[in-house]
């Protein structure tokens, strides 16, 4: 080999080793998530859309099986995305008003995180995937195997302990929802009136067909 062969070599070590771990990684992602009842983690979203900007929020997500979702915000404060498995609600303080949507019918890339607990299927719903290391965590790409949904991959990056760190999802439109989690905590009891929307007073409710707040 010669010395510019041998440091080809050498550079896609990372990556092919990323390659021959890939479907050990995923099987691992897989059961971590399947065998939790219910997971608490604090969040930070950060929406690009070309030629429109960014828009950062946080706050704590909680998930349940089954379906059970509720992004709570601290940042815009009062905001809130709840799923009790079957209606998303989208809580605006702002506008004093909830959107809600049927769960099947929801376009928004917030809803497929509440199937993260015990239905993760990689090789089910998903195709063409790609690893790379960064640095002791590794990088992992998919396509989606539908064309019929919201978005057209998903990144996510994934630690030895097999938590899933960050996330990104590209839409149709070339916009890029990021998660990064931090503090992530697999089974605290989550009662299940935290999965319950209850509007205050004089809270206007819409019904509608897809959510993209």
């Amino acid at each position: 080999m010669t010395p510019l062969g041998l440091w080809v070599f050498l550079a896609l070590l990372p990556a092919l080793a990323a390659g021959q771990d890939l479907g050990r990684i995923l099987k691992a992602v897989e059961s971590r998530y399947n065998r939790a009842q219910s997971l608490e983690v604090q969040f930070q979203q950060t929406l690009s859309v070309p030629n429109r900007g960014q828009r950062s929020e946080s706050g704590a997500l909680f998930l349940r099986k089954p379906g059970r979702m509720r992004w709570q915000y601290t940042s815009p404060p009062g905001k809130l995305f709840l799923s009790d498995g079957k209606f998303i609600y989208l809580y605006l303080p702002g506008e004093n008003r909830v959107e809600k949507t049927r769960v099947k019918e929801s376009e928004d890339m917030r809803a497929p995180l509440a199937f993260l607990l015990g239905k993760l299927d990689f090789q089910k719903d998903f195709k063409k995937f790609t690893a790379r290391g960064e640095g002791p965590d590794t990088w992992i790409v998919a396509e989606p195997r539908s064309d019929n949904l919201a978005f057209t991959q998903v990144a996510f990056l994934v630690t030895p302990a097999y938590e899933i760190r960050r996330l990104e999802v590209t839409g149709q439109d070339r916009s890029v929802m990021e998660f990064r989690f931090a503090g992530e905590k697999l089974n605290p009891r989550l009662e299940e009136k935290l999965f319950r929307f209850l509007p205050g007073p004089g809270v206007e409710v819409v019904e509608i067909t897809g959510s993209s707040g």
